[in-house]
């Protein structure tokens, strides 16, 4: 077993003791103090402030490497609001959970505070903030930022993927994580994905015990990226992380909110391929957009059961990557004059333009989006309405409630 497992087990075994008990494996979580806070974001100078959410404030800050006083690191401090019971339940979460599990794609914790009623995590910075900020933000006219190109997307979209299958299949005790949405996947200098926001998960049984991972759970999450069926039982599954994720796809191809826009473009009678971003109009190949758009669509099922593991989702995305890199090579050869057999020239660097989707059927898609983006939701299930604080969602009768 490996280490990050061991650990996830150890906590699995903490998590039934007092919730007062802080028991923490000290080689993988360095305590802060609240002093060290203060400095690192000049007492929480609000023009440090990058972020908020409904129970925290995010900083930029910068604090010294532990054990090398010279060096200085560039972090990000999330400040709970204090007296906040869920935010106390959040940042427990987000410590207990995160200081023990270590991936590629996951955010990583430096470290927490926890004094004279201040609660603080600290995590590694990331420059080139979230995947919302890129899809929804972005301005081809004064590059601020660039709309990401379609491979760009794919890369992203795998990364998560193998992130959230990592906390399903991965530890020795599965994680669903409850929040994967477009504004808790922050990309780095690179823009490799890392999945944060880990204060709604849980944790189930053992993933070798062949017990289906199934919690009775306060319904808790974000509108737009729920899945219904755990709306309606109150039964938490792993299923419930890949209707999320399917969520993401479709804004991913669509830049377009899922709890707001895409809604209103379905109340309008929009299909695809008119949903598309216009930036990757031409751009995406043909039997790419069809792998794409069927993982997608299989991943919003109406019941877990007929949506696929994290893991098959993740092999279907790099497949699809695979045909997306394999047409612009031809394409390319192509335009070059050569044969579409000969395999030295290199793949293009950027998304080829002008693929056509005459071929491509979109009416099973098109006949499911008004049960995906315009289903009826049972508000009585929703038990702790302070979670959608400042969220953005739709009501069954189509008024957007904030």
């Amino acid at each position: 077993m490996g280490r990050s497992a061991q650990s996830v087990s150890r906590f699995f075994s903490l998590r039934k003791k007092k919730q007062n008990d802080w028991a923490f494996p000290e080689e993988l979580c360095r305590r802060f103090t609240l002093a060290e806070m203060s400095a690192a974001t000049q007492c929480f100078d609000q023009t440090l402030c990058i972020g908020r959410g409904g129970f925290c404030s995010v900083f930029k800050g910068r604090i010294k490497v532990d054990g090398d006083e010279d060096r200085i690191n560039v972090v990000a401090i999330k400040r709970f609001s204090r007296g906040s019971e869920r935010g106390m339940r959040e940042f427990r979460a987000e410590v207990q959970l995160l200081c023990q599990l270590r991936h590629p794609n996951l955010v990583s914790l430096i470290g927490f505070c926890q004094e004279n009623g201040e609660c603080i995590t600290v995590y590694d910075y990331m420059p080139n903030g979230s995947l919302r900020h890129y899809l929804y933000d972005s301005n081809i006219k004064n590059k601020d930022p660039l709309p990401l190109t379609w491979k760009q997307r794919l890369k992203i979209c795998i990364g998560v993927a193998r992130a959230i299958h990592y906390l399903h299949a991965g530890v020795k005790h599965a994680v669903i994580h409850r929040d994967v949405k477009c504004s808790n996947v922050l990309l780095d200098q690179n823009l490799v994905p890392k999945l944060g926001d880990f204060g709604l998960s849980k944790m189930g049984p053992p993933v070798f015990s062949n017990v289906l991972i199934k919690l009775n759970s306060r319904v808790s999450g974000t509108f737009g990226y729920l899945d219904p069926e755990y709306v309606m039982s109150g039964q938490l599954t792993e299923k419930s992380d890949v209707f999320s994720f399917g969520m993401v796809l479709f804004e991913v191809l669509c830049a377009k909110s899922g709890s707001r826009e895409i809604p209103e473009c379905v109340e309008r009678g929009e299909t695809f391929p008119a949903m598309i971003d216009p930036f990757l109009v031409g751009k995406v190949a043909p039997d790419c957009l069809r792998k794409f758009m069927n993982i997608a669509e299989r991943c919003v099922r109406p019941t877990g059961a007929e949506r696929p593991t994290m893991g098959e989702v993740q092999v279907e995305l790099e497949c699809a990557l695979e045909l997306q890199e394999r047409a612009d090579a031809v394409k390319q050869l192509n335009e070059l004059g050569k044969t579409a057999s000969s395999s030295l020239a290199p793949p293009p660097a950027h998304d080829m333009e002008d693929y056509s989707y005459q071929d491509i059927s979109f009416s099973e898609i098109n006949e499911n989006l008004p049960h995906i983006y315009l289903r009826e939701w049972p508000w009585d299930s929703f038990t702790d309405p302070a979670c959608y604080a400042g969220i953005a969602r739709v009501d069954p009768n189509r008024e957007v409630i904030t």
